[in-house]
């Protein structure tokens, strides 16, 4: 499973190692800003995206609707899962809004299912 996560502050492999979460099989790369998110996502070709919310230097909710604009003008494949993982609730709700498929507050990462299955 390839995951692609736009998170600036957090190290989320080590979040998740430290949780006790098997990342074998799970090829996970961060970048740590939104520069360039379309061409990241055209060439990683993740199964899942996680975006955070408050990013430099467009935000999550940004990210998304570029997302949503390329794959309708088929311009990318759209990745199996779309996850936001923001600090704050209110913004999950706005990725979710925009169709984020699931959402999560970033310091819970550890207990999604994903970790657990295979995509």
């Amino acid at each position: 499973m390839r995951v692609l996560a736009f998170e600036d502050t957090y190290d989320l492999t080590a979040m998740l190692d430290a949780a006790g979460c098997n990342l074998s099989g799970v090829e996970l790369v961060q970048r740590w800003n939104s520069n360039d998110p379309l061409k990241h996502i055209m060439e990683f070709k993740p199964d899942v995206v996680m975006l955070d919310f408050f990013m430099p230097p467009y935000s999550g909710l940004e990210v998304l609707q570029m997302l949503n604009m390329a794959t309708h003008n088929k311009q990318l494949s759209r990745p199996n899962l779309i996850i936001g993982i923001s600090s704050e609730a209110e913004a999950n709700k706005a990725l979710a809004k925009e169709g984020a498929d699931a959402c999560i507050i970033k310091f819970d990462i550890h207990t999604l299912d994903l970790w657990k299955t295979k995509i």
